[in-house]
């Protein structure tokens, strides 16, 4: 009746506030298709098998890359070097007869001491 004789859309109201301007995007549609969208398929079977498949495998990746990784750490503080060594030195000085211990340490013959006066 007071309507112009225009294309529809010249017409056309505004958007409301809170309307979502990009309706069309795959990602809208697929969560309006369904509510449980995981971002893999717009398929919900594929989309939960998909979502399913990356989460077991990326779990895997870190479970067997990080027990590999804490396995080769280098040996901190020397934990299992020091035993080893200590083993090492014993088998040495029993080998050549010396004591296991001694009082000096450093050998009194290599160092060069103040004469007595």
């Amino acid at each position: 009746r007071g309507r112009s004789a225009g294309p529809p859309a010249a017409g056309a109201l505004p958007r409301p506030l809170g309307a979502d301007a990009h309706e069309d995007e795959p990602m809208l549609v697929a969560q309006r298709k369904n509510p449980d969208y995981h971002g893999f398929s717009a398929d919900p079977a594929a989309d939960v098998l998909n979502m399913r498949a990356a989460f077991l495998a990326g779990i895997s990746i870190a479970i067997v890359l990080g027990s590999v990784f804490l396995h080769y750490l280098p040996d901190y503080g020397l934990q299992q070097w020091a035993p080893r060594e200590a083993e090492i030195q014993v088998r040495e000085r029993e080998r050549r007869g010396l004591p296991l211990l001694t009082s000096d340490y450093y050998d009194p013959k290599c160092l060069c001491l103040p004469r007595p006066e």
